[in-house]
């Protein structure tokens, strides 16, 4: 049976100011993430802003590095974006990420952004694996 995706922006914080994400596990290295454009997404030309697109693909992708790594925090130590398409408002952005290889420090990671089953974005990334005790970290961005 296929997972479900599950709202993970339950804490304030900036992906739930921004409408939040859902998100769920395909694999143990395939992660899907998704998201609705809201106007205030929009850029002036009136498509979702690059910013926003940033955002989303490193709250989708930093969650998959979390998920990969046992629940460990991660943060980002570099994202390289292609802005390829647009969107605008109400569509669904559907994000894919493929971990590429994963160390006991790093986790180097491919994220594909689809709307309309149209290629609009694609990264990839390197996220740092935390050695720290987990207290109130929390996926999602």
């Amino acid at each position: 049976m296929e997972n479900k995706f599950e709202q993970i922006s339950l804490k304030p914080g900036f992906m739930k100011h921004n409408g939040g994400l859902l998100f769920r596990n395909i694999s143990e290295t395939e992660y899907e993430f998704k998201s609705t454009i809201n106007e205030n997404h929009l850029n002036a030309a009136g498509i979702t802003h690059g910013g926003y697109i940033a955002a989303l693909i490193d709250a989708g992708a930093g969650t998959s590095a979390h998920r990969s790594a046992n629940g460990a925090p991660c943060v980002t130590i570099s994202l390289d974006l292609k802005f390829i398409g647009a969107s605008k408002t109400n569509d669904e952005i559907i994000g894919k990420t493929k971990i590429l290889k994963k160390t006991n420090t790093l986790i180097f990671l491919f994220c594909e952004l689809f709307c309309n089953e149209k290629i609009i974005a694609s990264a990839s990334g390197i996220w740092k694996i935390l050695k720290v005790k987990q207290s109130n970290f929390g996926p999602g961005g």
